[in-house]
């Protein structure tokens, strides 16, 4: 499944080829998606690439060839951003009656994360693992795979599976699962500073960013973290 400006990216080159037979130039992707840098461009083009949407011809400045679309390319359809509720079925939840306390509640997971750059945010089930009801708290929970080192002085570590308990806010301190600008996806230590949020890597070779609060979803919170030997 694409991200939303995913698939906007796709259809503005898609659409840019059909009328001119040029595709259209990084500046102008920008504009068009209204994004405040080219780097955003960038990462959009490497993860069609990736899903086989796009292909770069090589030798050519600004050459590319969308290879296929998917079914949700058409007009008028807007792209669902991430958003781990807008799944099919239900999130792990802790059992309520006492006959069932004992049973393993499958919990999905959902894609990976980073804890380091942020990445595209995927919202693809893609298999459930089973935890212990005492593992789990009130609400729904899910899970994501841990990739990138940013957290490490937190004991996050690459591999790791982040077992996530779904919220719209947490308190500053707190490690949360944010969506920013409805595009990319980390791993960070909430803080805030006034009307600003800022995401604290727990490794002092990344930086603390700091955005508006119009920018930052939160998505959930850590609540717990497996490891495999």
């Amino acid at each position: 499944m694409l991200t939303r400006k995913q698939h906007d990216l796709l259809r503005f080159i898609h659409e840019r080829l059909k009328e001119t037979g040029v595709p259209p130039s990084f500046e102008e992707m920008k504009e068009a998606l209204d994004l405040r840098s080219k780097s955003g461009i960038h990462r959009l083009i490497t993860a069609l690439e990736e899903r086989g949407f796009i292909r770069r011809l090589p030798n050519r400045a600004r050459a590319l060839e969308v290879v296929k679309l998917p079914e949700s390319v058409q007009p008028a359809r807007p792209a669902r951003a991430f958003s781990p509720n807008v799944i099919e079925g239900s999130l792990g939840r802790r059992p309520a009656g006492e006959e069932d306390m004992g049973r393993p509640v499958p919990v999905p997971v959902m894609g990976r994360i980073a804890a380091g750059s942020p990445i595209s945010a995927i919202q693809a089930r893609s298999h459930t693992v089973a935890m212990p009801p005492d593992m789990l708290g009130s609400g729904e929970h899910y899970a994501l795979e841990v990739r990138g080192d940013s957290m490490i002085e937190a004991g996050i570590l690459d591999g790791d599976l982040a077992l996530i308990r779904k919220c719209e806010s947490a308190d500053t301190g707190e490690i949360v699962v944010a969506l920013i600008d409805d595009e990319e996806a980390t791993l960070k230590r909430l803080r805030k500073k006034g009307a600003s949020i800022a995401l604290e890597a727990a490794n002092p070779a990344y930086e603390t960013r700091i955005f508006g609060p119009d920018r930052v979803r939160i998505q959930g919170r850590l609540v717990g973290l497996f490891r495999r030997y």
